[in-house]
């Protein structure tokens, strides 16, 4: 047993979206060899990867098959990939940006926002939601914090105050509807509501964080170019439902965020209310918007199709009394929204390693 044929075993181990071995990447580290037992270190792309339990088995097998009397003891580390090589002064701290955009209103792009936020929460990662739709925030409620309000801090060596974001189900929370009155509505022309998002992003600490999801309003409007020309998004997650009338939306949503001026990744499309569940029938699905309308948009694009979720009454009761599904007992609910969230991911981390959008949507279909 020696350093050099377990790494030419180790070798043979590919990383399933990055398609290159685990020591060409530099992925393996602290390797210590006793006799037949062997330790080793695999960094991970990100704390949420969602493929971590089949390269260890995979480097397990490896090892075995060149000493079957080998002991692995495979242990994990992460560092969150990320495109920002100077983070500048704006979110210095947040290493990928990810914007939850609807075509049209009432798609469920917030629900998705917040489940999306504590599932990749679930899996370790630092995360915040930022609440950009300033007309209709909707995190307060969905969080249980209706009625509070954050904190402000003075930074070190400054006179400068900063909002310290709401914490809530191990994630960091900002929204509008902190700082007003819930009964008061929002009537805001679009550059008092772009210096809002700026507000969000400058006088916020956010501190160190893996990934920042921010809830953007529906449609596409001032809030959204002022958004993507002043943060350095990693890319957006495109929420619909199957019916015709939101997909017809969502191709606008799609063909803004491609025009020359704003030009960012899309991570992929996730399709909302897919089809309805009961809960006394967990195996029948009822396709009431249409089926698959999501998937075929995807696929019309050459977008990553990220996943379904279904439309169960436990997502809307969980929202609306500040448990949302993914911190509920609702099994159904919460796999879909681990799934969604774990194609998000890889989606993510194949945009930071430079591979290209269709390649990506390739992998998470063959998946």
């Amino acid at each position: 047993m020696t350093e050099e044929l377990i790494l030419k075993a180790l070798s043979t181990v590919q990383e399933p979206d990055l398609g290159k071995d685990l020591v060409t990447l530099n992925m393996i580290k602290d390797l210590q060899i006793s006799g037949k037992n062997v330790a080793f270190t695999i960094v991970l792309t990100t704390p949420a990867c969602p493929l971590k339990d089949l390269m260890m088995n995979q480097c397990v097998k490896a090892i075995k098959e060149a000493d079957p009397e080998a002991v692995v003891d495979v242990r994990f580390q992460s560092n969150t990939t990320t495109k920002r090589v100077d983070p500048g002064t704006v979110l210095p701290g947040v290493k990928n940006i990810i914007a939850v955009v609807s075509g049209k209103g009432g798609v469920g792009k917030s629900t998705v926002s917040a489940n999306l936020a504590l599932a990749l929460a679930a899996n370790g990662a630092r995360v915040g939601l930022m609440d950009a739709d300033i007309y209709g925030p909707s995190a307060p409620i969905m969080f249980g914090v209706r009625g509070e309000r954050p904190m402000m801090k003075k930074l070190p060596d400054s006179d400068k105050g900063v909002i310290v974001p709401m914490e809530r189900f191990g994630i960091k929370i900002m929204s509008i509807g902190l700082l007003i009155d819930e009964k008061n509505a929002v009537v805001w022309r679009g550059p008092m509501a772009s210096s809002a998002i700026r507000q969000f992003v400058t006088d916020v600490d956010w501190g160190e964080l893996d990934y920042l999801v921010i809830d953007m309003p529906p449609g596409t409007g001032d809030i959204h170019l002022t958004l993507m020309q002043l943060v350095p998004v990693t890319g957006v997650v495109v929420v619909t439902t199957p019916q015709e009338v939101a997909l017809a939306d969502a191709k606008k949503g799609i063909a803004m965020f491609g025009q020359s001026q704003i030009n960012v990744p899309i991570i992929g499309l996730v399709e909302n209310m897919s089809y309805f569940t009961p809960a006394e029938l967990p195996g029948n699905k009822y396709y009431i918007f249409g089926k698959e309308g999501g998937k075929k948009l995807a696929e019309e694009y050459d977008l990553p199709f990220l996943g379904q979720i279904p439309l169960v009454q436990g997502i809307r009761e969980g929202g609306d009394i500040g448990v949302p599904a993914m911190i509920s007992d609702d099994q159904i609910s919460r796999e879909a929204f681990m799934e969604f969230a774990a194609n998000a991911i890889r989606s993510i981390s194949m945009i930071n390693a430079n591979i290209p959008t269709e390649k990506v949507s390739e992998e998470l279909t063959d998946a």
